[in-house]
C-alpha cells in the first residue's frame, strides 16, 4: 500500500534533516508522526519515526558533560505572588492560555508537543503578579519524571481538558494516572485520602474551547465525572470567554491574601501590597518586611477588617485580606 505522504509531512521531513540540534529534530519529528496518514502502508515508518523520536528525547535528558542536569527541566525559579502549573494532554490549550494569560510567546500550532520544556511567564492580577509555568504535556508515551518536581513545587495546578476532543476522558484519565505514577496527587481545597508518599497539589479543571461547546454538553459529562472531587471552570482562547473572571479564580486557589503596611501619620500604598498565607499573623506580617520588626514589634493597628478603623491589635492577630496594618515598635 502506497505512503501517499502528505505536503505537510513532506515540510516537516524536510526541517528534520535540515536540523542542527536534537531539540530542533524532536521538533520536526512530532510534526511528521501528528500528521503522517494513519494507515497499514504507513506502519513502519510511524515505528521508525517513534524510535528516532525515543533515542532523540533520551539525549536530550542526559547530563552535560559537566555532570549538570539539562537546564531546561530544572525546577522553575519561583516569581511573584504564587505559581501555578499548566497541566494537560496535547493539543488541550495550555500554550494558549499562557499567551492570553501574560506577556509569554510560546509555540502554538496544531500539532502535538509544542510544548518540549517548561516556559513561565507573568499573569497581572490586580494589583499582583502570579507565575504561570506551561509544562510539556501528559501522555503515556511522553513524560519526563523530573517534571514532577516542579508541580511538587508549585503552589497549585490547572488541568486543561480539551472539550471539543472526543477523546477528552480517555486524556484526562491518562493525565491523572501518569502524574499518580509519579507520585503527584491533584486535590480540590477540600480534604483528601493521600496515596502513600503522594504530594498534594490544589487543583482546578479547566475545560478549554468551550466555543465548540457551545451547548455545554462536554462541560456537563466533565462536572458530572468529576465535580464532586475538583472545582470546574471553563474558557476559550479564541473568543476570551471567561479569561477575566479564570484570573481571580487562579488568585482564590493559592490561598493568599494582600497586605498593605502604613507608616504612621501617613496613608498607605495600595500599589504595592505584600502577600501572605491565609492564617498569618500580625508578627508574621512584621518578620515579612523585615526581621528587626518582628523583633522590637509591641502592637498594632489595624484597617480594614476589625470593628473599627485603627483598631489596636496584639501581635498574634490573625490578618485578613485587604488590611491595613501600622506596626509599632
Amino acid at each position: 500500500m502506497p505512503a501517499n505522504l502528505t505536503p505537510q509531512y513532506l515540510e516537516a521531513e524536510k526541517r528534520y534533516k535540515q536540523a542542527a540540534t536534537p531539540g530542533d529534530k524532536v521538533s520536526a519529528l512530532e510534526e511528521m508522526l501528528a500528521v503522517i496518514p494513519k494507515h497499514k502502508g504507513t506502519e513502519k515508518l510511524q515505528a521508525d519515526l517513534k524510535s528516532r523520536l525515543s533515542k532523540l528525547r533520551a539525549e536530550l535528558q542526559k547530563p552535560h558533560a559537566s555532570g549538570g542536569k539539562h537546564s531546561s527541566l530544572d525546577l522553575v525559579e519561583r516569581e511573584g505572588a504564587g505559581q501555578v502549573v499548566l497541566l494537560g494532554a496535547p493539543n488541550s490549550g495550555k500554550s494558549s492560555l499562557l499567551a492570553r494569560l501574560t506577556h509569554a510567546t510560546p509555540e502554538i500550532a496544531d500539532y502535538p508537543y509544542t510544548t518540549r520544556f517548561p516556559l513561565s511567564g507573568m499573569m497581572p492580577f490586580e494589583n499582583i503578579q502570579i507565575q504561570l509555568v506551561d509544562l510539556p504535556p501528559v501522555s503515556h508515551e511522553y513524560w519526563e519524571p523530573r517534571l514532577s518536581g516542579t508541580i511538587r513545587n508549585a503552589d497549585a495546578a490547572l488541568l486543561l481538558s480539551d472539550l471539543s476532543s472526543p477523546e477528552m476522558l480517555e486524556q484526562l484519565e491518562t493525565v491523572l494516572a501518569v502524574l499518580e505514577k509519579s507520585k503527584v496527587q491533584l486535590i480540590s481545597q477540600g480534604p483528601a485520602k493521600l496515596i502513600e508518599g503522594g504530594i498534594p497539589r490544589k487543583i482546578m479543571l479547566v475545560g478549554t474551547k468551550s466555543d465548540l461547546d457551545p451547548q455545554h454538553e462536554a462541560l456537563d459529562i466533565l462536572k458530572e465525572l468529576y465535580g464532586d472531587r475538583v472545582p470546574i471552570f471553563f474558557i476559550s482562547n479564541l473568543t476570551g470567554e471567561n479569561l477575566s473572571e479564570i484570573r481571580a479564580r487562579i488568585y482564590q486557589m493559592l490561598d493568599i491574601v494582600r497586605i498593605y503596611s502604613k507608616p504612621p501619620g501617613k496613608r498607605a500604598d495600595f500599589n504595592d501590597p505584600f502577600v501572605l498565607k491565609k492564617g498569618s499573623t500580625v508578627l508574621e506580617a512584621a518578620a515579612h518586611i523585615h526581621k528587626d520588626f518582628a523583633e522590637k514589634l509591641k502592637f498594632a493597628k489595624i484597617w480594614g477588617s476589625e470593628r473599627f478603623e485603627g483598631q489596636m491589635v496584639h501581635r498574634d492577630h490573625v490578618l485578613e485580606e485587604g488590611d491595613v496594618v501600622e506596626f509599632h515598635l
